[in-house]
């Protein structure tokens, strides 16, 4: 079937898949290989057929959406994307989620495992001799997920002749709102824990008389997680200035890094990502690789009926999700 020909209609969002997903199952990519829309998704596809352009020069009014029953199917897909778009120009959850997990309903339980010193150490097993252990059990409670998003409130009236690469600007921050909101519950679950017992042991800098961070208090962090890797630190806006004070910060290819860039690298190689969604005084240091989990129930969700119908007086655009940790002495914190 061409993709000029499909039908487009509101149960394409309620089918349990993506629309785009629905879009490919019906007018596959695969199939444009060698032409002109090769590039192109399912959904980008339509776009095109109904010469709809939602950004750069000559980008369309949103009008042009609800020119036809079809068309407008499409706008809900738009609204997610641009949300989307905005989240991962906003989102620093890459830098600190060891991987994420996409469920169908809103219970899950995650897996843990806690190994104890002897544990963690790889011995010679001779023949015949018991194998050690590593136990893998599912944790006593369940992952805490919030639904994090924002209402869409707008008359057609007032946007219908708004340029969609402008209107895109005001989704995109909705979605930089959603992962702002979803970084705070990642370090709220790194700090305290999930729920099973599991919140980060914390040490305090040398010189708490004083309150001064030295450079050796960062080298006694890194070294309390091995075996694990302290490859990543989250810290306060005032946390983050005291460690770009340091002596040591200060060397020449550290500096050019940093005026060149604004990429700040720390004297034992980890990544610095300055939040103040972080407690004053608190550093946060993880093995970005095993520390935490990312669990969420679906995507991005747009109430697609109001806003094909042009009903966008209240229109709901949210995410559900939540952060469970896995080796909880992969995640610490240093009182500074």
């Amino acid at each position: 079937m061409s993709f000029e020909n499909l039908k487009l209609e509101k149960g394409m969002y309620a089918s349990g898949r993506s629309f785009t997903g629905v879009l490919e199952s019906l007018d596959p990519s695969e199939n444009y290989k060698g032409t002109a829309l090769e590039g192109l998704d399912a959904y980008q596809r339509q776009l095109k057929r109904f010469d709809i352009r939602v950004s750069g020069v000559g980008s369309s009014p949103v009008e042009k959406f609800f020119s036809t029953s079809d068309s407008a199917a499409l706008f809900p897909e738009y609204v997610s994307r641009a949300v989307k778009q905005g989240m991962e120009e906003a989102d620093k959850l890459p830098d600190i989620v060891a991987t994420t997990t996409v469920i169908d309903g809103l219970d899950y339980r995650s897996i843990a495992s806690v190994p104890t010193e002897d544990e963690k150490e790889l011995k010679t097993v001779a023949e015949g001799a018991y194998i050690p252990e590593t136990r893998v059990n599912t944790q006593e409670n369940l992952v805490k997920l919030n639904k994090r998003g924002r209402m869409l409130v707008a008359s057609y009236e007032a946007i219908r002749f708004q340029k969609l690469d402008l209107f895109t600007i005001t989704l995109k921050q909705i979605g930089a709102y959603i992962a702002r909101s979803l970084f705070s519950d990642a370090v709220s679950v790194l700090i305290n824990g999930d729920g099973n017992n599991n919140a980060a042991s914390s040490s305090n800098i040398a010189d708490t008389s004083t309150h001064v961070l030295a450079y050796s208090d960062l080298v006694d962090f890194w070294n309390l997680f091995s075996p694990y890797e302290l490859n990543t630190m989250i810290a306060d806006p005032t946390s983050t200035a005291k460690m770009l004070n340091l002596t040591e910060f200060k060397d020449p290819r550290a500096g050019l890094d940093f005026h060149g860039t604004g990429k700040m690298i720390t004297p034992i190689g980890a990544n610095l990502i300055k939040s103040s969604y972080v407690p004053s005084g608190k550093l946060i240091g993880i093995d970005k690789s095993c520390a935490l989990e990312m669990v969420k129930s679906g995507d991005v969700v747009t109430e697609y009926d109001k806003l094909i119908d042009r009903q966008l007086e209240r229109a709901a655009v949210t995410l559900t999700a939540g952060f469970a940790k896995i080796f909880g002495s992969a995640s610490r914190i240093l009182n500074i």
